[in-house]
């Protein structure tokens, strides 16, 4: 008996992670199951190799200590609507899978991948067709997935054994000491440091707004951005103040998603708060991607208020802008 499932990936912002990954340093999809089986696409924009010159694309099985026949199929979609896709099927008849990934060192080449109508908007989107053939050995039992998001959340929402209170302007807000100590060192510093306060119970917050303090304790207790953000007026001027947020409290990896969400929202309105905001909290590749937006829109840029803004308050970033036009 065979089961088979299709999993679509789309590779946004190719050119961030060109510059910001190196070789054999790659990103992955959300995990799929077939078959009973939990599956991954990974995706290393200089490839996995010492030849830079290609993309290596691999199908990897997330359980480790499963074997099974199976087979796969890779496809590059052509996103010009003409249906040329690139379709990679050297392991199309059924073999041997044990907790390993499999799939090509040489994809395509850069050169070839980005003059393409397979890069569009600066994305990729791959197909991948998967036929699990049967399980090998013993009958293996899949567990549950995991719950930990869900649970924490639930602990945030319904307040349970929370000895910590934030007012921050007119709202409060409940919380753990010991789970924001081990998601931020500036938290960890405050109540459990050489000169914190373990017995600190209630602490008031200035300049920063509740809405934005509210997503940042979210992302702490599920690692996720929030879903809505119109309380903030729009979802750049809350990524934003999330940004600086992140930066203030130490949390790194809700400072990269910030990075990127900016990266993807950016235009000609939001260029020069993002370019600024970038150069003050040190974030090179957000930085980089405001100086390739403003040489590409130069025209409409120099006419936002916030240019001249930037123009009169910060000449060293106006410099460096300079020197990007001139290059």
């Amino acid at each position: 008996m065979t089961t088979d499932g299709c999993h679509l990936y789309n590779v946004k912002q190719y050119s961030l992670l060109k510059t910001g990954m190196g070789v054999r340093s790659y990103v992955t999809s959300e995990p799929f199951t077939v078959g009973g089986c939990c599956w991954k696409i990974y995706f290393y924009p200089h490839g996995n190799s010492k030849n830079t010159r290609y993309v290596s694309v691999y199908l990897g099985l997330e359980d480790k200590n499963k074997t099974l026949k199976a087979s796969f199929e890779l496809t590059l979609l052509d996103q010009s609507g003409k249906g040329v896709h690139h379709v990679m099927g050297v392991y199309n008849k059924p073999f041997t899978i044990t907790g390993r990934s499999w799939g090509y060192k040489r994809f395509m080449t850069k050169q070839r991948l980005e003059s393409s109508d397979y890069l569009k908007d600066d994305s990729l989107s791959f197909c991948c067709n998967v036929w699990v053939q049967s399980c090998i050995g013993k009958f293996t039992i899949i567990p549950p997935p995991s719950q930990i998001e869900k649970d924490f959340k639930n602990l945030l929402d319904s307040e349970t054994g929370s000895d910590i209170v934030f007012r921050v302007k007119d709202d409060t807000f409940k919380a753990h000491k010991v789970i924001l100590a081990a998601r931020s060192p500036v938290f960890k510093a405050q109540f459990y440091g050489l000169v914190g306060n373990p017995a600190l119970d209630e602490l008031e917050l200035v300049d920063i707004e509740p809405s934005v303090f509210k997503a940042m304790i979210l992302f702490i207790y599920s690692d996720k951005l929030p879903d809505s953000y119109e309380s903030m007026g729009s979802k750049s001027h809350m990524i934003q103040h999330l940004l600086v947020a992140a930066d203030r409290f130490g949390l790194d990896r809700l400072k990269q998603l910030c990075e990127v969400k900016l990266s993807e929202e950016l235009n000609v309105d939001v260029l020069a708060t993002t370019l600024s905001l970038a150069h003050d909290h040190h974030c090179s590749k957000l930085k980089a991607s405001c100086m390739d937006f403003a040489v590409a829109n130069l025209r409409a840029v120099v006419q936002t208020e916030g240019f001249k803004y930037v123009e009169k308050s910060c000449p060293l970033l106006l410099s460096e802008l300079l020197q990007k036009m001139a290059l």
